[in-house]
């Protein structure tokens, strides 16, 4: 019995040997730089606003934010043909009232991308992946707002660019029309850094991204309707001083009062320049949006210390 179990452990070891195999597939180690925390803040800013213009995805993800992209340069190149051909003395469109007058288009872009930038994150549980690699909240954060807001100035800036090259090749005063595109391009930057962290803020909310769209468009359109409503009826009821108060409570028309109180900017509320915010409402007007941009960031920070875990 002993001599048959020995030669059926030896025939076992030796059947063991023979199958046995190392496989080499390929790991090694990285001997390359390490770019830390900066290199990976930058790549996911890059990424980010590349999204939100569908570069580096698929074709159909580019349709809707080059489309809005047009139509928001569109009604530049015809006011440049416009002033260029009847050699007209000024343009018949402020810079500062650009992006109000297309406010839709912006709030349907920053609907449709926010909620691409973060939401699949969340839905996908990808979030902590990140945090795994030499990057904190804190540059998620950064990143993806400081990516929304670029995407959202591109948006706004470059019809403000059309307008100033038209006006020139019209033959306009030089100094003035760079003053008043100066004036534009710090308007619209103050509308890119509020809708860009409302917009996150509203997205970072939930996974669904169907969700995001809707908190989007309700904070940035149905409040602007709202407002507005509430603003013509206190118009109609001669209560004009009620109509710049009841401005505050729209983004758009929180920007709107920025700009008529210290961009010289012609105003859209009712009752024209006699209903505009003077210099003291103005600088309430200022601190709110800053206070809403602020806020964003914050709600943001918070709402990462927690999804990640």
């Amino acid at each position: 019995m002993s001599t048959h179990a020995t030669e059926n452990s030896a025939n076992g070891s030796a059947t063991s040997s023979a199958d046995t195999r190392i496989h080499n597939i390929g790991y090694r180690s990285y001997d390359g730089p390490r770019l830390g925390r900066a290199a990976a803040r930058r790549a996911l800013f890059s990424q980010s606003l590349r999204g939100a213009y569908g570069l580096g995805r698929s074709a159909k993800s580019k349709v809707l934010p080059m489309l809005l992209f047009a139509v928001m340069c569109v009604p530049a190149l015809v006011v440049v043909a416009v002033a260029v051909f009847t050699k007209a003395p000024k343009l018949v469109m402020e810079y500062t009232q650009y992006a109000i007058f297309l406010h839709m288009v912006i709030a349907i872009f920053v609907a449709a991308q926010a909620p691409q930038s973060v939401s699949r994150d969340l839905r996908f549980r990808t979030v902590p992946l990140y945090f795994a690699r030499p990057i904190e909240r804190v540059d998620y954060v950064l990143a993806k707002f400081a990516a929304m807001s670029s995407a959202l100035f591109i948006l706004t800036a470059s019809p403000l660019l059309i307008l100033w090259i038209g006006s020139l090749l019209a033959k306009m005063d030089f100094a003035d029309q760079t003053e008043m595109f100066g004036q534009g391009l710090v308007s619209v930057a103050l509308l890119s850094l509020l809708f860009g962290g409302l917009g996150l803020v509203m997205a970072a909310l939930t996974p669904r991204r169907g969700f995001g769209v809707a908190a989007v468009i309700a904070t940035l359109v149905i409040s602007y309707g709202a407002v507005t409503t509430l603003q013509g009826i206190a118009y109609g009821t001669d209560n004009i001083s009620a109509v710049k108060w009841i401005g505050l409570f729209s983004p758009i028309t929180l920007i709107g009062g920025v700009q008529a109180a210290f961009l010289g900017a012609p105003t859209s509320f009712p009752g024209g320049e006699g209903a505009a915010p003077g210099a003291a409402v103005g600088a309430i007007y200022l601190l709110v949006v800053l206070a809403l941009i602020a806020g964003s960031y914050g709600v943001l920070m918070r709402r990462y210390r927690k999804v990640g875990l």
